[in-house]
């Protein structure tokens, strides 16, 4: 019997035994999880909590300044024209080049000439009296063709009683003479009203200048053409002596219609009261 009692409780220990490393293993499993879990909950608040880092910020190139390139440069000063030496006893030698400098001031001094006597704020007798008339070929001064008096300070008076027959040529002359003047007429008189110095008489004026200016271009480059015409004709000289004489008889022409430019503008701005 105590045999017995003493194999039911060593198989009762064993079992215990048993039971109690089951329940340990379970405990420890258990805690275990649980463990995995706090850590995990706690990386994933760790990872709510603390920022992302920033991406990574790419080195951007310095910015380059593109210079333009020799066509480009080309490009610009296309609009400027090369300096043109003038050789005076090469181009004498192929042209009258004295006669062509000489019919090129004409033009200027014409120019000029037209600028004093024409473009005036208030015409006077005077103007009147040397405006240049052509007459069947022929040029005269309006005083030889008839006569010019002032009635009063607004009206001028031109009697062509004894050459009727240039009344017409003579009214057009003077509504082109760039003095702005609308000249009536009464039979083989003509009656001038001076006009008022007003800002619109100013700009007519102006613009007169420049017709004029336009006039004396184009004498210039007459002189110039005719020149380079007679030239081409020359059998005995060549191709490179021909052209590099072209090219001077041009910038001559070109220095005088620079020189013209400049007078028109000095006068433009004397009528206009920009001085």
């Amino acid at each position: 019997m105590l045999q017995i009692t003493a194999l039911f409780r060593a198989v009762g220990l064993k079992t215990l035994a048993t039971y109690s490393s089951y329940i340990i293993r379970a405990s420890a499993a258990c805690i275990s999880s649980q463990n995995r879990s706090i850590y995990t909950a706690l990386q994933s608040s760790n990872r709510r909590d603390t920022p992302e880092p920033a991406p990574p910020v790419l080195a951007t190139k310095p910015s380059v300044r593109h210079y333009a390139k020799g066509k480009d440069k080309k490009k610009d000063k296309k609009g400027t024209p090369a300096k043109v030496q003038i050789n005076e006893e090469q181009l004498g030698n192929l042209i009258d080049l004295e006669g062509l400098r000489t019919q090129m001031e004409k033009s200027l001094a014409a120019m000029k000439d037209d600028y004093v006597k024409n473009l005036s704020l208030r015409s006077t007798t005077g103007s009147i009296e040397t405006l240049r008339i052509t007459y069947e070929g022929k040029d005269y001064q309006l005083q030889e063709l008839g006569q010019v008096v002032r009635k009063n300070p607004k009206t001028l008076v031109v009697n062509l009683v004894s050459f009727p027959q240039t009344i017409p040529v003579v009214l057009q002359a003077i509504q082109r003479s760039g003095m702005n003047l609308n000249p009536q007429q009464d039979g083989t008189t003509l009656f001038i009203p001076v006009p008022k110095v007003t800002r619109e008489h100013r700009e007519g004026l102006a613009k007169n200048a420049k017709v004029l200016f336009i006039k004396c271009r184009d004498r210039i480059k007459d002189a110039q053409n005719q020149s380079i015409k007679k030239l081409k004709k020359q059998s005995n000289v060549s191709e490179d002596d021909a052209f590099q004489a072209q090219t001077q008889i041009t910038a001559i022409a070109d220095g005088f219609v620079k020189e013209a430019e400049k007078i028109m503008e000095l006068k433009q701005s004397e009528l206009l009261g920009d001085k």
